[in-house]
């Protein structure tokens, strides 16, 4: 089965497409080679896929040739333990650097332009 429908069946990315990009970028590896979209993939490999959500180090461990359920599409793969962990740290990160950045105003009001203005000099 090629690699970017398996990421795809697999549910780590929405299109083949998306899947297939993140091949070229070398965000998917096997054995700590970047792998290409048609590389083909074998029960027991070991992946490690960078997406949005963090670094998952999973095991292959069924082949799908349909996009199904989440479900059914967990079944498709088993994460490492230290994987959950790392995202789980990385999650925790970013949720509390969400919550700093939060105070930081959003557009200037017309005040806040004003001052700008004076202090450039217009």
């Amino acid at each position: 089965m090629r690699m970017e429908k398996w990421l795809w069946a697999a549910r780590f990315f929405k299109t083949r497409a998306l899947a297939a990009r993140a091949c070229e970028l070398g965000r998917v590896q096997i054995a700590d080679q970047p792998a290409k979209p048609a590389r083909e993939v074998r029960i027991g490999d070991h992946l490690r896929i960078t997406t949005d959500s963090g670094v998952f180090a999973v095991e292959v461990k069924a082949l799908g040739e349909i996009r199904g359920p989440a479900s059914a599409a967990q079944k498709l793969y088993q994460e490492s333990d230290d994987s959950r962990a790392a995202r789980a740290r990385e999650a925790e990160i970013r949720r509390l650097n969400w919550q700093a950045s939060a105070d930081t105003p959003g557009r200037p009001t017309k005040r806040d332009r004003r001052h700008i203005a004076r202090l450039r000099g217009h």
